[in-house]
């Protein structure tokens, strides 16, 4: 077993970062850092956001070194991260049918605690980012997607690109999925999968039993 020296400092090797579009924080190795300036960060953040939709892309900096990048990067054209983007992208708000088009592309991506890339993902991770591509912005987690929105009384008055939201049984939103048409929904459950649901929740017709149970339908756009 590798012992730490009472010396090892880890905030020497990494920092504690907060993410600008729904507050969440977590570390990340300093060498995956790059400091910029107020000023640079404000000019980011107040342009229109740009998110690849292609599966895996590259980006190539100013010395033509390539890096890949995954569906639904953000791309930050400005001075202080100079990149070129090849490939399909998507800029601004885009039409609620494209939302089903876009979760699509995640179909059977393995299910990831704390994931949001095609090579893992959880269920409000997959919300997230079908909805993030498309220029919306949805928190990180089901129970705080659950205050967005619009709640729908019934299945039927819903309409593809709708949020489903599942409790346990104490009550506690724990699941999220996207409503598709003729009462199929598209969610995360061991992977990214397409599932029945009613009135009574998703009906996993591998399993042939009910898998979440539904508390809430959100109309977010």
């Amino acid at each position: 077993m590798a012992s730490i020296s009472k010396y090892w400092n880890p905030r020497k090797y990494w920092s504690k970062i907060r993410v600008p579009a729904d507050k969440c924080e977590g570390w990340i190795p300093n060498n995956q850092l790059q400091f910029i300036t107020k000023e640079e960060f404000d000019d980011i953040e107040e342009k229109t956001k740009i998110y690849t939709s292609d599966l895996i892309g590259f980006a190539e900096r100013p010395n033509g070194m390539l890096t890949s990048i995954l569906l639904g990067s953000c791309i930050p054209f400005s001075n202080c991260l100079p990149v070129t983007i090849d490939g399909n992208k998507t800029q601004g708000k885009q039409s609620k049918d494209n939302l089903i088009n876009t979760a699509l592309l995640y179909l059977n991506s393995p299910e990831l605690k704390g994931g949001k890339s095609p090579f893992g993902i959880d269920a409000a991770g997959f919300t997230q980012m079908v909805y993030k591509i498309n220029g919306y912005n949805l928190l990180r987690t089901a129970e705080q997607q659950a205050k967005q929105g619009e709640a729908l009384s019934f299945v039927e008055e819903s309409e593809p690109g709708d949020l489903a939201f599942f409790d346990d049984s104490s009550g506690s939103i724990n699941h999220v999925g996207i409503i598709m048409e003729n009462n199929y929904i598209i969610h995360v459950n061991g992977m990214v999968r397409i599932d029945r649901i009613d009135h009574t929740g998703i009906f996993n017709n591998d399993l042939r039993n009910y898998s979440h149970q539904l508390r809430v339908i959100k109309k977010i756009i």
